[in-house]
């Protein structure tokens, strides 16, 4: 088990093998996420790149650019009509 102790200021560093095994590095951020009385450490460190295809392919199939646009153009004019209506 790691341990770390927290400094008069509020700081604590990470042992390294904490640092090693979530693949923290300098400059990297993590979250704190509070769950039945317990925080998670979580890194965000991912690169938003290496999210691509996470869902696994459309079955709408891929989209142009002119597509993609009236399709966001679209979800902004639902948003900003369900914000109006107070819903």
């Amino acid at each position: 088990m790691a341990t770390a102790t927290v400094t008069s200021k509020g700081q604590m560093t990470l042992p390294k093998d904490v640092r090693d095994d979530l693949g923290l590095r300098p400059g990297d951020k993590v979250e704190f996420i509070k769950r039945d009385g317990r925080y998670i450490i979580m890194p965000r460190n991912v690169p938003v790149a290496s999210l691509a295809g996470i869902l696994g392919k459309s079955p709408a199939g891929s989209m142009s650019i002119d597509e993609e646009e009236e399709a966001y153009a679209a979800a902004l004019a639902e948003d900003d009509e369900r914000i109006r209506a107070g819903r």
